[in-house]
C-alpha cells in the first residue's frame, strides 16, 4: 500500500510566463549538472505566450514548493502562465471538476485506478503512441511504465493516458553501517545471500529483522508490501499482473508461495525483533527503532524510502543508516523488479499548452530540477544522475535505472475492500498463525462480484 502524507491547506500558485532567469532556482547555463541545451531547444520550439495552462496535482506544503520550482522553468520557457493548484481530498475533487465540465487542463495524480476510471468514462485525452513510444525508449524497464500509463477509454480501446512522473522506490532493506562492520557482515546480492544472512546473523546471537504491521485502522499494509515485492521475485510480471487484475485467483500457488516466503522472514520468532507474536502489533513507525539500539534488537528493515523520516532525530543517511536494493533470487531469472508508487500526468483538457507542458515533462530538466533539492525520483535514462541533491536519492534513482521490470503496488491497483481490507486483515491473520492457503482463500472470496 502507498502511504502519502502531504501538509498544508489547499493551494493555488500563478507562474508569469515571463518569469525571468534570475527567478529561477538554478540559474540557466550555470549549472553543469543540468542540460541546458535541451530547455533552450524546447523553449525555442515553444512560444506559447498569452496562453495559460491549470495544472491540478496531489502536492501540497512542502511538496508544492518543490513542484512549482519547475513549473517555473516551463513558464518561463513558454510564456505559459502556469495555475497550480491542489486540495486535501484531491482524488474526490478532480472527480467532481472532470464531471461537472470544468477540468484542469492537466491532472496528475498517484492512483492508477482513479486513473481508469477516468479514463473509462471518456475524460481523458490519449497522449499518443509518439509518446508512448518515448517512455518505452527513454525509461529504464521502458515497457513497465508504458503498461502502467495504458488504459480502456469509453470506446474499451487501449490507449496511452498518463505520463509517469515522480517515482518512490518501495524495494529496500534499511540497515546501520557499523553494526555490519562490527559484525563482519556484507551487503547482499542476492535473495538466497540475504536469507543466508538472515540465518548467519541467528547463528552469531543476534535476530536479523525489526518487523512492523500496525498503523491503526490500516494495521497490515506494510505486509502487503512484502507479499509484492516478493510476488515479483517468485513469479512472472505478467503473473502479478493477473494477480492484482483477479485474472487469477488470490489463492492461485503463485501467490501462496509469495504469502509463505513472506512467512519465511515473520513467522520465525528467532528472526524478528520481539518474536512472530509481535510482528502485527508493532506500529510500523516504531519498527525500525531497533536498528538504532546499542546493542542492537535488529540488524535489517524492509520498508519504502519514505521511512527515515520515523528514524532518530538526526540520523545522517549514508552515514547512521543505509540501504540496499531488496534483491531477487539469482536462481529465478526474473531480472531486478522494483516495486513502488508515484505519480502520472495526464491531459483533463486537451490546448496546445497542456500538449506542451507533456512534452516538457520529456526534458530533462523538467527532472533535474526536482532531482537537485528533494523527494525525486526517476527512470528516465537521460536525466544526469549527478543532478541529484544527495547520495540517498542518487542511489535510489539507480536502483529504478538498473531495473528490469517496475510494477505499481499491488494493493493499491485492487479493489478497496481487497487492497484496503481483506488483504491487510489477512496479512495480520497469517503472522498470527493461520496458513497462506486459509488467508488467502478467505481474500478471494471477499474479491468483488
Amino acid at each position: 500500500m502507498t502511504r502519502t502524507f502531504y501538509a498544508g491547506v489547499a493551494a493555488l500558485a500563478l507562474f508569469a510566463g515571463t518569469a525571468a532567469a534570475q527567478d529561477l532556482k538554478f540559474k540557466p547555463g550555470e549549472d553543469a549538472r543540468f542540460n541546458w541545451a535541451s530547455y533552450d531547444a524546447f523553449a525555442a520550439a515553444n512560444d506559447l505566450s498569452g496562453q495559460t495552462v491549470k495544472i491540478f496535482g496531489p502536492w501540497r506544503g512542502e511538496d508544492q514548493a518543490l513542484v512549482e520550482t519547475v513549473l517555473a522553468y516551463f513558464a518561463a520557457a513558454t510564456g505559459v502562465q502556469v495555475d497550480y493548484s491542489s486540495s486535501e481530498n484531491y482524488e474526490q475533487q478532480i472527480v467532481i471538476d472532470t464531471q461537472a465540465g470544468s477540468p484542469p487542463d492537466i491532472a496528475i495524480l498517484p492512483q492508477p485506478g482513479l486513473i481508469a476510471d477516468l479514463a473509462s468514462k471518456g475524460l481523458l485525452t490519449p497522449l499518443g503512441d509518439e509518446t508512448a513510444a518515448w517512455i518505452r525508449d527513454n525509461y529504464a524497464a521502458g515497457d513497465s511504465w508504458v503498461k502502467l500509463g495504458t488504459y480502456k477509454g469509453k470506446d474499451g480501446a487501449e490507449a496511452f493516458y498518463a505520463f509517469p512522473y515522480k517515482i518512490d522506490v518501495k524495494s529496500l532493506v534499511w540497515y546501520v553501517p557499523d553494526n555490519f562492520d562490527d559484525a563482519g557482515y556484507e551487503v547482499p546480492e542476492t535473495m538466497e545471500d540475504l536469507k543466508a544472512l538472515t540465518e548467519q546473523i541467528v547463528a552469531d546471537g543476534g535476530t536479523p529483522w525489526c518487523i512492523g504491521l500496525g498503523s491503526g485502522g490500516a494495521t497490515g499494509w506494510p505486509a502487503t508490501d512484502w507479499v509484492e515485492d516478493l510476488m515479483l521475485r517468485n513469479a512472472s510480471p505478467e503473473t502479478y499482473d493477473k494477480w492484482i487484475s483477479h485474472e487469477i485467483p488470490f489463492n492461485d500457488p503463485a501467490v501462496i508461495e509469495a504469502i509463505n516466503d513472506f512467512g519465511w522472514f515473520a513467522k520465525n520468532d528467532k528472526f524478528v525483533a520481539g518474536g512472530a507474536g509481535a510482528v502485527a502489533s508493532t506500529d510500523f513507525r516504531d519498527s525500525p527503532k531497533g536498528l538504532f539500539s546499542s546493542p542492537p534488537q535488529c540488524y535489517l528493515h524492509h520498508q519504502a524510502s519514505f521511512i527515515p523520516s520515523f528514524f532518530p532525530d538526526g540520523t545522517q543517511l549514508g552515514v547512521d543508516a543505509d540501504f540496499f536494493y531488496f534483491p531477487a533470487y539469482a536462481g529465478k531469472d526474473l531480472g531486478k523488479p522494483v516495486l513502488g508508487a508515484g505519480t502520472l500526468a495526464m491531459i483533463t483538457h486537451d490546448t496546445p499548452a497542456a500538449r506542451a507542458f507533456i512534452a516538457f515533462l520529456e526534458t530533462p530538466i523538467a527532472h533535474e530540477v526536482w532531482m537537485a533539492q528533494s523527494g525525486f525520483l526517476t527512470p528516465f535514462k537521460g536525466a544526469n544522475p549527478e543532478a541529484y541533491g544527495n547520495d540517498a536519492l542518487k542511489k535510489q534513482g539507480e536502483i529504478l535505472l538498473n531495473s528490469t521490470t517496475f510494477r505499481f503496488d499491488g494493493s493499491d491497483l485492487m479493489p478497496g475492500a481487497v487492497g484496503a481490507g481483506t488483504f491487510w486483515t489477512g496479512m495480520v491473520d497469517f503472522v498470527g498463525g493461520k496458513s497462506a492457503e486459509e488467508v488467502a482463500g478467505t481474500i478471494d472470496a471477499s474479491w468483488p462480484k
